[in-house]
């Protein structure tokens, strides 16, 4: 007898750790997309074939108008959605500029103590608890 489940495509995905004088960047989830309404650390998915700098740079350049010069990788965890699985890479960024959302989300600069009160998507967890011990 065959099962019904199906295995969930593990979808790669990148996100900048920006943070200028204590505070961190984030911006929100756009209506219509999965997860709308979440605040996120910027980023997106990788390409076939594209590594994670590569596509943390790109997508910076995409959605917030900016170039940035990716750092260290400080955090990756996988998460299972009920429709998808999300390998996510947290590095570290330095902008190369001033950040101008592309697509009209809201964007925010966010105190490390505050970041815990803004609602972000549950693979994000593990990192807001991360950055939240180092105040």
């Amino acid at each position: 007898m065959k099962s019904s489940a199906t295995a969930l495509a593990t979808i790669v995905v990148t996100a900048a750790v920006i943070e200028r004088e204590g505070r961190f960047l984030v911006t929100r989830r756009q209506p219509g997309v999965h997860l709308e309404g979440l605040w996120e650390f910027p980023g997106g998915k990788c390409e076939a074939g594209e590594d994670e700098r590569s596509c943390l740079s790109r997508e910076l350049k995409e959605e917030l108008a900016v170039g940035v010069q990716v750092r260290e990788e400080i955090f990756t965890t996988t998460h299972a959605y009920p429709d998808r699985s999300v390998e996510l890479h947290f590095l570290r960024c330095e902008l190369l500029g001033t950040p101008l959302p592309q697509n009209g989300q809201e964007m925010r600069w966010v105190a490390r103590a505050d970041l815990a009160r803004l609602e972000f998507p549950p693979a994000d967890a593990e990192l807001i608890r991360f950055l939240t011990r180092q105040a």
